[in-house]
């Protein structure tokens, strides 16, 4: 079955760029027609979608995210990451990637059917 891990730098400084990988097994991210994104957990906001990365390798973010944020692959090593831009406390979260069709065409975490474990991002100086 499809398995998914997040790692990446766990602190980050204010004004600096976040940037996670998340690497997958037991499926391709090129064969697969799965949509790869990336979203994110915080306690005063909950879940909140950051974007993602298509089999073809089409992109759709958030608007609220969208001029900070970046998804890209890294096909050879069956990877997707994300970048996100100028970082401010508030972007302290789980971060979690996370795959699924999209029966509806619209994203949202029921369709998701597979789940990393999550990572621990705090943006602190």
């Amino acid at each position: 079955q499809v398995q998914l891990q997040e790692s990446g730098p766990e602190l980050v400084e204010p004004s600096q760029a976040l940037s996670l990988t998340c690497t997958v097994s037991g499926g391709s991210i090129t064969t697969d027609d799965y949509y790869y994104s990336w979203t994110r957990h915080t306690t005063g906001k909950g879940l909140e979608w950051i974007g993602y990365i298509n089999q073809s390798g089409g992109t759709s973010y958030n608007p609220s995210l969208q001029s900070r944020a970046s998804i890209s692959r890294a096909t050879s090593k069956n990877q997707f990451t994300l970048q996100l831009s100028s970082v401010t406390p508030e972007d302290t979260a789980v971060y979690y990637c996370a795959t699924g069709t999209l029966p509806g065409g619209v994203w949202d975490s029921n369709s998701m059917d597979y789940w990393g474990k999550g990572i621990l991002v705090t943006v602190s100086p």
